[in-house]
């Protein structure tokens, strides 16, 4: 980022397995910007429900998104920049998260289920791979009027991270 030039604070979103916290560290270290792994967010009991294999439901998100809300809002209010890792799936979690920031851009990471299952193979995480088709249910990709971009998860790491940082 170059001086003088506005803070952004970006939510980079997608399912579970697309490369979020990646993508989220890279673009931070980029940027020189704090990073807000998203999954270190949920309450303990959201954490025990997906472990299970049970799929969130709106108000198991509600104090998640407000939380990571108030970051976001924080980071505005202080004229600094955000990156954060989010799951964001609906178009309705978008708008809470753009409550505060309304200038918030998503970076949406999309790819084919079969590339998302194998990244979900990861000894210790607490997301199931069972859960995956839920959340591609859930899904609503970003609309014209959201600011941000769609990249392919199966670009290389540094592609999308140029990407990212061209993007209008």
């Amino acid at each position: 980022m170059s001086v003088g030039a506005p803070a952004v604070r970006w939510v980079v979103m997608g399912v579970s397995g697309c490369g979020k916290s990646a993508v989220g560290t890279l673009l931070a270290g980029a940027l020189g910007l704090p990073y807000v792994e998203g999954d270190d967010v949920h309450s303990p009991e959201n954490v025990a429900k997906m472990a299970a294999g049970m799929a969130l439901d709106d108000a198991d998100r509600a104090g998640w998104l407000a939380a990571l809300r108030q970051r976001i809002a924080t980071a505005r209010a202080q004229g600094g920049g955000l990156v954060v890792s989010c799951s964001a799936l609906k178009r309705a979690y978008r708008d809470v998260l753009r409550e505060g920031d309304p200038a918030l851009r998503f970076v949406h990471l999309d790819g084919p289920r079969d590339v998302l299952e194998r990244r979900m193979q990861r000894p210790g995480h607490f997301m199931p791979p069972s859960l995956l088709d839920s959340q591609l249910r859930t899904l609503q990709p970003l609309q014209a009027d959201e600011a941000g971009i769609v990249l392919d998860i199966r670009q290389p790491l540094p592609v999308l991270l140029a990407q990212i940082l061209q993007a209008p």
